[in-house]
């Protein structure tokens, strides 16, 4: 048996996080451990759709993030990471500066990439394994600037796309019906309300609905339950989600509008449920992170 401690840095609209996975290769069998997740609140987002770059104060920010997660990586003896970054950086206009930054000053090589991508690196989670093949599915995957959206038939891809409607975007005053209308008038293009599709959410926000929710692990959250949340969530101000729900505060203020993208998103497929893996783009990240390592590795053998 051999084990290998993979890194996947995910940098968002909202936080950055450091996942640490152990891959235990044991003869055929190849097992991914999550060791530890660690998340950093950085709201790049917050610059990024208002200003349109990343100020001084958050790129400190961002750098001091990258060396504690390169000192963490190497206590943890890390043989590999990618560090990816989405919505915000794309957003920026100084994006290179700060990549260039980080890579000086932190040693962290980081990649921004297109929605594309994303979608890409999220379907590598092994997201089609837990498919019933003989049912649609549409993966939903809600961060601070973008929805990813994948509509799966038989197992295999159908169609992806990546919106520019995401929790910060929302609460900045930034999306307007047109916007809601780009989402669902692709959804109905590709779905049709008879096939009764199943989403897959992903994401911190759909994570701590389900918590919220108090569900079984394994069983899907419903539609009515969703919007019964959506309607607890919106009756508490911010202030009191923190005090009284013990939410975190960069968690209060975006579960709202994440949950409205849900439930949006459920209307317009007619989709009833949604089933809640607690996966995201940073499992994504070591799937692929792995896939080439051990590809690289067999090319120098």
């Amino acid at each position: 048996m051999k084990i290998l401690k993979f890194a996947a840095i995910d940098i968002g609209s909202n936080a950055a996080r450091l996942l640490l996975t152990n891959v235990v290769e044991d003869g055929e069998t190849v097992i991914f451990s999550k060791s530890s997740l660690v998340r950093v609140p950085i709201r790049l987002g917050e610059d990024a759709f208002s200003i349109g770059y990343i100020s001084e104060h958050r790129a400190q920010k961002l750098l001091k993030t990258m060396v504690a997660f390169k000192n963490l990586m190497e206590a943890h003896d890390v043989v590999a990471y990618r560090a990816c970054a989405t919505s915000a950086m794309r957003s920026s206009s100084n994006a290179p500066q700060l990549v260039e930054m980080c890579k000086k000053h932190a040693d962290i090589s980081i990649e921004v990439i297109d929605g594309s991508r994303e979608a890409k690196i999220i379907y590598a989670n092994g997201i089609a394994e837990m498919l019933d093949h003989d049912r649609s599915y549409i993966y939903v995957d809600v961060g601070g600037g973008s929805t990813e959206i994948t509509v799966f038939e038989k197992g295999e891809i159908k169609a992806s796309k990546s919106f520019n409607i995401g929790t910060l975007r929302i609460l900045k005053g930034m999306i307007g019906k047109p916007d809601f209308k780009q989402v669902r008038d692709w959804i109905k293009d590709i779905i049709k309300k008879k096939e009764q599709p199943k989403i897959i959410g992903s994401g911190g926000n759909i994570n701590k609905l389900y918590k919220l929710a108090r569900k079984p692990v394994g069983e899907p959250l419903y539609q009515n339950e969703i919007k019964k949340l959506y309607d607890f969530l919106n009756g508490f101000s911010i202030e009191d989600r923190i005090k009284l729900l013990s939410l975190n505060p960069d968690r209060a203020d975006v579960i709202v509008p994440a949950t409205k993208i849900f439930l949006k998103v459920m209307k317009w497929s007619g989709a009833k449920e949604v089933i809640v893996p607690t996966i995201g783009i940073s499992d994504g990240i070591i799937r692929t992170l792995y896939t080439d390592y051990k590809q690289n590795f067999t090319m120098q053998q």
